[in-house]
């Protein structure tokens, strides 16, 4: 018999407590972090939802491994069992390692980027196309259609709309264009996986013009459980199989550990191309640390080696995208609009529709993850203008596309119980959604502003009672 309840696939071996306040304090560390939610202390939450990036709790398994952790500083056995497990999943002849997936961004760039050339990709995430901009290169996204239309569910929303591809490369010159990347999966669209239909299109148009292809594959494991559920052909297959069908179709691949290795640190940077890897491993010796370790303990190696294994568990996976599904279902029986379907790894609020008395300029999403925290002591992170907006040349304002609020859930660490919370405090915001008000810069630095910048609320008030306090009229 298949039961309905889905449930956790684990016990609870340790246990850690939470950050509970009251509104009244909750109030107060917003204005002394000037309404960023990277300025709070992390015991001052809740539930943190931030993000799902090293935020895991690791396995016994896991822990096994940080004891036996061999930490020479060349040649240690942790590195080549970690070089080992890389190369089983991914094929990749060069395996580099690095302390986080933005430092592979950074030696991937610095090696291949540069002023008049263009980086294509369905959608880069924020530090790759800060990393790419900053080498001088331009970072161009070519989402699908579907992928903007948050209401109407589709299974494959983190697609790249080949066809727009295909013209750029035609304008540009595919010279001009060193690399095309499909992050899997689309983590600034909501979380959502790209079919395998997709990736072999994109793979057969950059062979076409010579451009390789590279997976940020931070979250490999759910796009392949996606594809499992949704693509024909895939229902009988492991998910191992169709991973490894994935990075078949690619000619490199660079990983934040944090995701889907379920780990707190490390990553790595893997490809066939001999060039590109010298080069990239005389960056890491420069900025990292020597090539068998990249900044890393040996005993952190060892447990990404160990859970590039667990993450593959079938179990572990249906419990994973159920857990944000059921978040999903929560909020739109509540009438907060969200991505749909929610992705892999958590649910993005639509915090332009819930909001739209906000205008872009006072960032209805920041305003929104901060009234979620004032309400419940929850932290979410805005994907919207204050991350993504800029100034033309002429200085004028360009806000950005969407306006969402992510709640990444951390891996293995939450029940369903921590998840109705949740739920039951967005009816709270969803009641007195009209009382928040919008938030105004007071300053912000030109890289990554989201992580830095000093906001404050638009005349008086917050939150979504009859309280008068932080945005609130």
């Amino acid at each position: 018999m298949e039961w309905k309840t889905i449930i956790e696939p684990f016990k609870i071996k340790s246990v850690e407590p939470l950050g509970i306040t009251t509104r009244e304090e909750r109030l107060h560390i917003l204005g002394t972090a000037h309404y960023n939610l990277f300025n709070i202390r992390a015991e001052k939450v809740l539930i943190d939802l931030l993000t799902d990036s090293g935020t895991g709790a690791m396995s016994a398994a896991q822990w096994g491994g940080i004891m036996t952790g061999d930490e020479s500083y060349a040649g240690a056995r942790s590195y080549y069992n970690f070089e080992n497990e890389i190369k089983g999943l991914t094929g990749f002849d060069e395996v580099i390692p690095v302390h986080q997936g933005r430092a592979a961004e950074k030696i991937l760039f610095t090696v291949i980027g540069g002023k008049n050339r263009y980086i294509i990709s369905n959608s880069h995430f924020d530090t790759t196309r800060a990393n790419v901009e900053f080498s001088g290169a331009q970072a161009m996204d070519f989402p699908v259609k579907e992928a903007l239309d948050f209401d109407k569910p589709a299974p494959f929303k983190g697609n790249a709309d080949i066809q727009a591809m295909e013209k750029f490369i035609k304008e540009k010159g595919a010279k001009n264009i060193p690399l095309c990347v499909m992050t899997v999966t689309n983590n600034s669209l909501g979380g959502q996986p790209v079919s395998m239909e997709n990736l072999k299109g994109v793979q057969n148009l950059c062979r076409k013009y010579g451009i390789p292809m590279f997976l940020d594959c931070a979250r490999f494991a759910e796009n392949a459980y996606l594809i499992k559920l949704r693509e024909k052909g895939y229902a009988q297959c492991p998910v191992r199989e169709i991973a490894e069908e994935m990075f078949e179709l690619a000619d490199g691949a660079w990983m934040s550990a944090k995701k889907d290795a379920l780990v707190n640190i490390g990553g790595f940077l893997a490809m066939n191309n001999r060039e590109w890897s010298a080069s990239a491993r005389q960056l890491l010796i420069l900025t990292e640390g020597f090539s068998t370790y990249g900044g890393l303990a040996g005993r952190d190696l060892e447990a990404i080696a160990i859970g590039l294994r667990e993450v593959l568990d079938e179990n572990y996976l249906q419990y994973r995208i159920r857990s944000a599904q059921y978040l999903g279902e929560g909020l739109l029986k509540h009438g907060v609009p969200i991505i749909n379907p929610p992705g892999g790894h958590g649910v993005y609020v639509n915090a332009k529709k819930f909001l739209p008395h906000i205008k872009p300029v006072n960032f209805p999403a920041q305003a929104l993850a901060c009234a979620l925290y004032l309400e419940g002591g929850i932290r979410g992170v805005e994907i919207g203008t204050l991350m993504f907006g800029r100034r033309d040349a002429g200085g004028h304002f360009l806000p950005a596309s969407m306006e969402l609020v992510r709640l990444a859930i951390p891996r293995r660490v939450y029940t369903q119980s921590h998840i109705d919370y949740v739920i039951e405090v967005f009816g709270c915001l969803a009641a007195g959604k009209t009382n928040i008000k919008g938030l105004e810069i007071i300053e912000a630095s030109q890289v990554l502003p989201h992580f830095t910048a000093k906001l404050k609320p638009m005349g008086k008030g917050a939150g979504c009672s009859t309280k008068k306090s932080g945005f609130q009229k």
